[in-house]
């Protein structure tokens, strides 16, 4: 027998809920499969990759970088407030935090459109379809994390808090690894 406590369990040291670790682990696995899946048809045809890569808008995907990290940096001011039981102010810093995903949202749907017109879509090249696949896949993920974000907002305590801010940082860690990956890498 050993004198622990369920307390000193690795699990139990886990901020936040074992059921959202559980899920952010698996959407990392799904992601980084379809990373790996990219870079690895990307080594069979690395000038179409760079080609295509041509009608990317680096600078509009740079900024949504700088607009997820800041979105990230304003959630894990809210679960700071939480913790020290400013519960408005948390919510206020959900609130920055999911604006600017909508910020990230509207820049992601010109980039599209841009698309669009250039006659460009996810059935024009490999890498566009990886392209659409990843980034609207991310999307998706954005879309989820700004409604958490607004029920944590609501139900506000540190832990619910801390909980809806690990699965935003998982959307920031896949859009900082997508960006180098798919707008930068030749």
């Amino acid at each position: 027998m050993t004198d622990t406590t369920p307390e000193d369990h690795p699990l139990e040291q886990l901020p936040g809920d074992l059921m959202m670790w559980v899920l952010i682990v698996s959407e990392l696995l799904v992601f980084g499969a379809g990373l790996a899946a990219f870079l690895g048809v990307r080594i069979t045809d690395p000038a179409g990759f760079a080609s295509a890569q041509d009608h990317l808008h680096r600078a509009a995907a740079g900024i949504n970088t700088l607009v997820l990290v800041t979105s990230g940096f304003f959630a894990a001011l809210a679960v700071r407030a939480s913790e020290h039981g400013r519960i408005a102010r948390a919510r206020l810093w959900l609130v920055a935090a999911s604006l600017l995903g909508v910020v990230f949202l509207v820049i992601k749907a010109f980039e599209y459109l841009e698309k669009a017109r250039q006659g460009i879509g996810i059935d024009t090249d490999t890498f566009f379809t990886f392209y659409y696949l990843m980034t609207g896949f991310h999307a998706a993920h954005v879309v989820a994390g700004i409604f958490i974000l607004g029920l944590v907002g609501i139900r506000c305590t540190p832990r619910t808090v801390e909980v809806g801010a690990a699965f935003w940082h998982m959307v920031d860690l896949v859009w900082v690894l997508l960006f180098p990956a798919i707008y930068l890498l030749r």
